[in-house]
C-alpha cells in the first residue's frame, strides 16, 4: 500500500466534501459561501450540512473501486472518517 496513495485519496475526499458543502450553501440558501458557514453555525446546522456534503464521497469511492484504485479510495473513507468526527465537535 503506497502512504501517498492514501493521502491523495484524503486530500480527494476532503475537497469533494468542501465542493459539495459549498454547492449546497449556493443552491439552497441566499447567502453566499462565508456568510452562509457563519449563519449556519450560529444556528447550529454546520455539522448537518458537512454530513449533506460528505454524501458526494460515495460516488467517488465507487468510481474509484471501478479504476481498481483501492487504495485512494481508502483514503476517502478516511476523509469520511475525519469529517464524522469533526461534524461530532461542531
Amino acid at each position: 500500500m503506497k502512504k501517498i496513495d492514501l493521502f491523495y485519496g484524503l486530500i480527494i475526499g476532503l475537497t469533494v466534501s468542501l465542493i459539495g458543502v459549498y454547492m449546497f450553501i449556493i443552491a439552497f440558501t441566499p447567502y453566499t459561501f462565508l456568510s452562509g458557514l457563519q449563519l449556519l453555525k450560529y444556528e447550529g446546522k454546520l455539522g448537518k450540512v458537512i454530513t449533506l456534503g460528505t454524501v458526494l464521497n460515495i460516488g467517488m469511492f465507487f468510481i474509484l473501486l471501478k479504476y481498481k484504485k483501492e487504495t485512494i479510495a481508502k483514503g476517502i473513507l478516511l476523509a469520511v472518517i475525519i469529517l464524522t468526527i469533526i461534524t461530532l465537535f461542531i
